[in-house]
């Protein structure tokens, strides 16, 4: 079950990302979604650093870093793939 959690956040968090940074990204969904991963574990590791553990209810602090997190690589991300796609396409 933690894979599938795992994906499902990523998923989550990867589309939230692309709906709050401006403009259009390009990069396919499935790659969306692993961003959203990577932004998950960075955001748990910050959430960490911080001092925030599990706690319960909601952990608002954590899931706002994970956010920020998937934001931060969602971006850096799309403009990776498309520069990497752009030069695919100069070259075919």
């Amino acid at each position: 079950m933690g894979w599938l959690w795992a994906i499902i956040v990523g998923f989550v968090l990867g589309l939230l990302a692309k709906a709050i940074i401006p403009g259009k990204q390009h990069s396919p969904l499935w790659l969306t979604t692993i961003f959203g991963i990577i932004g998950a574990i960075i955001g748990n590791a910050v959430a960490r650093g911080f001092g925030i553990e599990e706690t319960r209810g909601i952990d608002w602090g954590r899931h706002a870093l994970q956010l920020a997190a998937a934001i931060v690589i969602v971006f850096l991300g799309d403009m990776a793939y498309s520069a990497v796609r752009g030069k695919k396409r100069h070259h075919a």
